[in-house]
């Protein structure tokens, strides 16, 4: 029987370099099958890790005769990632608009920003940090009294940015398929981080996620939807007994009667009760909790590392399975911890043949730099 084949197979996409959002975009594209081809710089030093499956060429886009190897790639590309602030790709001759989608009408331009297109920051650079700052997700994050917490660059390059885009890109491909036309995709990590926290900002009123920074039930302020510290340096546990039943079987595991205890529902009792669970979580190493809360369901597991799961054996798994048409599985050997690396240049002479049937030396040749240009017909090769 053979092997399924992963949905988008068959889909090219072309994917400009950039940071963090725009390359995950690219990955999960590819991990569902689809061909995507990276354009590098002239001599770019590339850190990305984000690289599997992925090939790429390197292309000087102020240069003609290298810009027309582009425009010939996407000539027979169906994805465009544009990870540049706005006016890059207008400044460059190539327009979504006026120059791409009329080059090829079924072209989907997927344009990546960090502040919203139309707003009073487009001109304006900034990193994750800045982008969920505005949104109003980052004044959500941290501990009550403390300055509000940025959670690494998940959130606003990668939940918010990448993965929204790549949201985009699925419904652009899906309204193709009933029209026949491509179409511009704008993703920002401004909306996309602010859609993230759509149930926080609708529930602002509500008992449930009322009160400031840090003293909800979900955002650190519940004694029973917390992080404590073991008795090992560095070891933690995490805690999410919400429900009666749940935060009954957690006092079992600590050792606590139900009638020795202040009742949760009181919120002046939480410091207490806070107090009272950290001092018994440091009695024992995290190994020793793992090996009383597992199987039960009092909803407290170890806060595991990166380290942690490497050591254990863990397998790293794209993020949704489909029955009939999985994605690529991530290499066993690997297990999903380097990502591997992709140089620069890496496989793009052969995704000019397979793409567009180019042979080096007929229409196109490398350069000493490494770029590719096209050769105009009748022009030698000079190498």
């Amino acid at each position: 029987m053979p092997a399924p084949t992963p949905p988008l197979v068959g889909i090219r996409v072309v994917e400009l370099a950039g940071l963090a959002p725009g390359p995950f975009a690219g990955l999960l594209l590819a991990d569902y099958g689809a061909s995507v081809l990276r354009v590098d710089r002239p001599g770019s030093v590339s850190a990305d890790r984000l690289t599997r499956h992925k090939t790429s060429i390197i292309l000087n886009l102020r240069d003609a005769a290298s810009s027309r190897v582009l425009l010939a790639l996407l000539s027979k590309a169906d994805i465009l990632i544009d990870p540049f602030r706005p006016g890059v790709l207008e400044r460059l001759g190539l327009s979504p608009t006026d120059v791409l989608l009329k080059h090829n009408p079924r072209l989907i331009v997927a344009r990546m920003t960090g502040f919203r297109r139309d707003g009073k920051y487009k001109d304006m650079a900034g990193h994750d940090i800045n982008y969920i700052a505005v949104s109003g997700l980052l004044s959500m994050l941290g501990r009550a009294s403390e300055p509000p917490y940025a959670p690494a660059n998940i959130v606003g390059d990668f939940g918010g940015g990448g993965a929204m885009c790549f949201l985009g890109i699925l419904l652009a491909l899906l309204s193709r398929s009933r029209t026949g036309r491509g179409q511009v995709v704008e993703a920002n990590m401004v909306d996309g981080s602010a859609y993230l926290a759509t149930m926080p900002r609708l529930l602002q009123r509500d008992p449930f996620w009322d009160q400031p920074r840090g003293q909800n039930m979900l955002d650190g302020g519940s004694p029973f939807y917390q992080t404590y510290e073991t008795k090992d340096p560095g070891g933690y546990f995490a805690v999410g007994a919400l429900e009666p039943q749940f935060y009954a079987s957690l006092l079992k595991g600590l050792g606590f009667r139900p009638e020795g205890i202040p009742s949760r529902d009181d919120r002046s009792n939480w410091p207490v009760l806070r107090e009272m669970f950290a001092r018994r979580f440091k009695e024992k190493t995290r190994e020793e909790w793992e090996a009383i809360f597992d199987g039960t369901d009092a909803c407290a597991t170890p806060v595991l590392g990166q380290d942690d799961l490497q050591r254990r054996g863990f397998q790293q798994r794209l993020p949704v399975h489909l029955a009939e048409t999985p994605g690529y599985p991530i290499q066993a050997d690997d297990a999903g911890w380097t990502g591997g690396g992709l140089e620069p240049g890496e496989g793009g002479e052969e995704a000019l043949k397979a793409w567009l049937g180019w042979e080096k030396g007929s229409q196109f040749v490398v350069r000493e730099d490494d770029t590719v240009v096209s050769l105009v017909e009748g022009e030698k090769a000079k190498l």
